[in-house]
């Protein structure tokens, strides 16, 4: 591991923490694909499988900030466990009405409580900023180290999910994913020392952090973001369905995460310079661009050379996006603020899966590559109209108070 990465683990409880949550964000790429992997199994209907996917990225999008924002209030263990508990009953309804050929209308319940799922990479990152707040390169490794575990577990879930739906049983991807999410979220609220201390409750003020212009930019144009991961991962399954190889749909899927993975390793070691938001903005063009030559794959190979190429320019530019949601949210509403750039993008996954998957049943795999190549141009377009709110933090006066709170405590202590 290069210097900077192990420097930012000699903090006490912070190899522990990281760890279980890996367990708990495998579920994040196994559940919405397991799920499409599963329902095109038992039925070969993949308009259905990506409405389920979708119901369910919609369900955490409208639950998860508001978790969030109860653990900003509450602390993470006692919010966690209950959200999770209710999550993994959920899904295990759903396995057991795709199993038994429950009405459709039962699936959709299930996948829809289901999203009562909280978002663990926020949680993570809350730890590492609390520890290294006023260390802007720590902090800066942090995000790319949890990053790169984030594309771990893209490269790993589909592999595992598909492969265990197709190899052994449907429902086995999405029932593996509900145990990784019940293992990584009881191990990590069991780690009190690392859990941020809930702020006083007078400074629970100010209504939500969605308030900021800043994070209302980031998410807008996240929501085009996840239609883009959303729609490649239904056309894909789909595509290696045609071309008759469709558990070859996680290996192509895994190279689209090692691109990712690669370029968030390097990115954590670079020192950089200018402002964040210009790096963010040049990141959303470049996924927008790299969404062209999907257009041409007439084979396996070819999509997954474009998808690693793609693949390079997503973790950059989340780390990036981590850094503004920093620069642009009061420290009190941090959790959530990072959980409504998950919503963003869970929003998009479940516009971009549903219509990828009524383009594939209508017009076949090769037309559903138009569905990520228009979300990333409205990506782009978004980004470019919101950029001059990313350019400059607006002080608030919930972000003000905080900090003259914290100058009273230092000045007392």
């Amino acid at each position: 591991m290069p210097s900077p990465y192990r420097a930012i683990f000699t903090a006490p409880g912070s190899k522990g923490f990281s760890a279980a949550g890996f367990f708990g964000r495998m579920p994040l790429s196994m559940m919405g694909i397991g799920i499409v992997t599963m329902v095109s199994q038992l039925t070969g209907r993949y308009g259905l499988a990506g409405a389920l996917s979708a119901t369910l990225a919609m369900s955490a999008a409208a639950v998860g900030p508001q978790i969030s924002r109860l653990v900003d209030r509450h602390g993470q263990a006692r919010v966690l466990r209950p959200a999770t508990l209710v999550s993994v009953a959920a899904v295990t309804g759903l396995l057991i009405c795709a199993q038994q050929e429950a009405p459709d209308w039962t699936l959709f319940v299930f996948a829809a409580s289901a999203g009562c799922v909280p978002s663990v990479g926020s949680m993570i990152r809350a730890r590492w900023a609390e520890i290294y707040r006023g260390s802007p390169r720590a902090l800066h490794t942090a995000y790319s180290w949890e990053s790169i575990v984030d594309e771990v577990c893209f490269i790993f879930g589909p592999i595992i999910s598909i492969g265990l739906s197709t190899a052994w049983f449907p429902e086995a991807g999405p029932l593996l994913a509900a145990v990784f999410l019940l293992v990584g979220v009881f191990w990590l609220t069991a780690q009190r020392a690392t859990e941020p201390v809930p702020h006083p409750r007078e400074h629970h003020t100010g209504g939500s952090a969605l308030r900021s212009p800043g994070l209302q930019v980031l998410v807008a144009t996240f929501v085009a973001t996840g239609a883009i991961f959303g729609a490649v991962d239904v056309v894909t399954v789909a595509f290696a369905d045609e071309q008759g190889h469709k558990a070859a749909a996680s290996l192509v899927l895994a190279v689209y995460a090692l691109g990712s993975c690669l370029a968030g390793a390097v990115f954590g070691l670079l020192h950089l310079k200018g402002p964040a938001s210009r790096r963010w903005l040049v990141g959303v063009c470049a996924m927008a661009v790299s969404m062209i030559p999907l257009q041409l794959a007439g084979n396996l190979p070819f999509l997954a050379v474009a998808l690693f190429v793609a693949g390079l320019s997503i973790a950059p530019t989340m780390v990036t996006t981590m850094a503004l949601v920093e620069a642009h949210v009061p420290r009190t509403k941090l959790t959530e603020g990072m959980t409504w750039t998950s919503t963003g993008l869970a929003v998009g996954v479940a516009l971009g899966s549903s219509a990828a998957g009524w383009v594939v049943d209508a017009s076949g795999a090769d037309a559903g590559y138009v569905v990520p190549a228009v979300s990333g141009a409205i990506a782009a377009v978004v980004a470019f109209l919101g950029y001059r709110r990313l350019a400059k933090p607006v002080p608030t006066r919930e972000g003000q108070r905080e900090r003259d709170y914290e100058d009273g405590a230092q000045h007392m202590a």
